[in-house]
């Protein structure tokens, strides 16, 4: 007579001691204490180096983008827009204002590029270029965190139809036939006679302005190289007509801030003087 070996029963729904099934040695299902005591995989984050290389492609790119189609710095190359805009000041320039079709209004101050032969070499001065400064200050210009150089900063006084003439009984610009009280920004003493230029005389008018184009003039008026110095001369032939205008393709920007320095820190607005001004022909 032989006896049947039993294996006697063990706790737990499963009966099964430590070898048994309810335990995790004999091939059971586990239970949730179990699954929370197995060792999880560790995540393998980025490394100090490539999270700064990927912040600083970020911060690049942010700033493309900013300089493309938001704002820029820029400086201002000579005396010519005083009194408001002194020579060394730092600007920011919006282009918002002439998204989707907008474009430059009498009475704002804009910095464009040269249209040709308007800059001089003593009117822009080059940022550093050698050694590690000049590597630096050249990234620095390409996205916009530089003040930049080699464009030009005027004041808009005519747009497509407009006819600038210069000037009434007490030498005031006149505009259509509005004349233009600009007491409010240009540079006191520096107008003479009248509100003209730097170079041409109290008698002489422009327009009407071509469609896409601007006349701009600087606030110090005797020292500015503005449209009215590109104008041509009465019985002229030896000079194009048109060269005073400004393609308005050229244009960067509305000037709306000086950041520096900062006792010169305020916000540039586009004045009332024009409020008046009827469209042109």
């Amino acid at each position: 007579m032989t006896t049947r070996d039993e294996s006697p029963a063990g706790p737990g729904p499963g009966g099964g001691g430590p070898g048994g099934a309810g335990g995790p040695d004999g091939g059971g299902l586990a239970t949730a204490d179990d699954a929370d005591e197995r060792p999880r995989p560790r995540r393998r984050g980025l490394r100090l180096w490539q999270e700064t290389a990927l912040l600083l492609a970020l911060a690049l790119v942010l700033a493309l983008v900013i300089k493309t189609f938001f704002l820029q710095a820029f400086y201002i190359p000579s005396e010519s827009m005083e009194p408001g805009l002194v020579k060394d000041d730092r600007i920011l320039v919006q282009k918002v204002s002439y998204w989707g079709g907008g474009t430059p209004q009498r009475g704002d101050v804009v910095v464009f590029e040269d249209p040709g032969g308007w800059l001089s070499s003593s009117a822009s001065t080059p940022a550093p270029t050698d050694g590690p400064v000049g590597l630096l200050t050249s990234a620095m210009t390409r996205i916009g965190l530089y003040p930049t150089g080699g464009h030009l900063v005027k004041r808009v006084i005519g747009v497509a139809g407009d006819t600038i003439e210069c000037c009434d009984a007490q030498g005031r610009l006149v505009v259509n036939g509005v004349p233009i009280d600009e007491k409010g920004y240009t540079k006191p003493g520096s107008t003479r006679d009248c509100a003209g230029p730097m170079i041409a005389s109290c008698d002489w008018s422009t327009g009407p302005v071509p469609e896409g184009e601007i006349f701009v003039m600087g606030d110090n008026r005797n020292r500015s190289a503005d449209s009215t110095v590109h104008m041509c001369p009465q019985n002229a032939t030896d000079c194009t007509p048109g060269r005073e205008f400004v393609p308005v393709d050229l244009v960067v920007g509305k000037v709306f801030v000086v950041v520096w320095p900062r006792e010169n820190f305020r916000w540039v607005e586009r004045p009332d003087s024009f409020a008046d001004v009827p469209a042109g022909s």
